[in-house]
């Protein structure tokens, strides 16, 4: 049934309804406490009630859900959680990108050790990963770092910049020139390296031309994914390379023999989405609302207007009385611009020179 789905689907789509049921009525019963948080929260508590169902209807054996319908809850959530646990976290503001980092490898363990595959062997392999590619990425800082302070001590930055400012057509004519040469940067280049040596150089051009940095950052972004997803170097490409068969074998549910899966095959795979890619860049630069939508409208300063309150009680209206200068029109109030009697000696009424009269201090016993 997995294979050729069938009834599984129908099974499927019922309890993706229901999740989405759920998810509506816990938005509803989440938003007035929660706020802008109460759909990631809703969307939370959708999956966590449809797993525990299926885990439920597996022990018991219900037999209320086909077994395609049970096996894609059942095996897709966990993976999904673990995802949501690094991601969910910072956009509900509950942890930073390096906590949520540290969530997420604390979730790869209790995983682990609920697949029973959690042994030191695994720990210990996954922490040489770890201080690995740590040792690579701190290598690729310092290099990049030596290669900027050298660059920018024959102010080949400058170089850089008038050549970029100079392109024809402006800031579009410079947006699609980057883009095409951090495409072809990213076939033999990862991510790292484009992030710590290229992206300064392109960046004081981009704010010269007047470029929202926000923007023209989602525009590299989008545009560095592509190199994970194309040959030479592309990681993903690797992912799939490790997980795929390499040799021909027997499917466990259908029984009959497959072939094992090419590197071609797995580059032509890739195209499509790298197709996607490029569509998405085109998208971010053509409607870049799509990205400085927070800024919201412009203002012009030209027609902002100020309206002062009228204040009767500061010497007629406005603020004309302080300071003795009365409205137009209207009579100086006596004493001052406070609009109050002169006071004995001066004082507050008259602002004159001699100090406000308080009268005789009352005589203290015993003196």
């Amino acid at each position: 049934e997995a294979r050729t789905l069938g009834s599984g689907v129908t099974s499927l789509v019922v309890f993706l309804a229901i999740a989405v049921g759920i998810f509506y009525a816990a938005e509803v019963w989440l938003e007035p406490g929660h706020g802008k948080n109460a759909g990631i929260l809703a969307a939370g508590l959708a999956v966590i009630m449809l797993y525990a169902f299926a885990l439920l209807e597996r022990a018991l054996k219900l037999n209320l859900m086909s077994r395609l319908a049970s096996q894609v809850i059942i095996v897709l959530i966990p993976p999904l959680a673990l995802i949501f646990l690094v991601l969910g976290t910072i956009f509900l503001g509950v942890a930073t990108p390096t906590e949520g980092g540290a969530m997420g490898a604390v979730g790869a363990l209790v995983l682990a050790f609920v697949k029973k595959r959690l042994s030191l062997e695994v720990i210990r392999s996954a922490l040489a990963s770890t201080t690995r590619l740590s040792a690579f990425v701190m290598f690729i800082l310092l290099g990049a770092r030596v290669f900027s302070l050298t660059f920018y001590g024959v102010n080949g930055h400058i170089w850089v910049e008038h050549l970029l400012t100079s392109l024809p057509g402006g800031e579009m004519g410079f947006l699609i020139a980057v883009s095409v040469l951090v495409f072809l940067l990213a076939f033999f280049l990862d991510f790292f390296e484009l992030a710590f040596i290229i992206v300064p150089l392109l960046a004081p051009a981009a704010e010269a031309l007047g470029i929202d940095l926000i923007w023209f950052g989602i525009i590299l972004a989008v545009n560095m994914q592509t190199s994970f997803m194309h040959p030479p170097f592309g990681f993903a490409l690797f992912y799939l390379r490790s997980v795929a068969p390499r040799q021909r074998f027997i499917d466990k549910v259908t029984g009959k023999w497959t072939e094992p899966v090419k590197t071609s095959q797995i580059y032509w795979g890739a195209v499509p989405f790298v197709v996607i890619q490029i569509v998405m860049i085109a998208v971010v630069i053509a409607f870049p609302q799509m990205v400085m939508h927070y800024k919201g409208p412009a203002i012009d300063p030209s027609k902002v207007q100020m309206t002062l309150p009228d204040m009767p009680g500061l010497g007629g209206g406005g603020f004309g009385g302080l300071g003795g200068f009365p409205p137009p029109g209207a009579p100086a109030a006596p004493g001052g611009g406070l609009g109050l009697p002169p006071a004995p000696g001066g004082g507050l009424g008259g602002l004159g020179t001699g100090g406000p009269n308080f009268g005789t201090p009352p005589a203290i016993p015993g003196n």
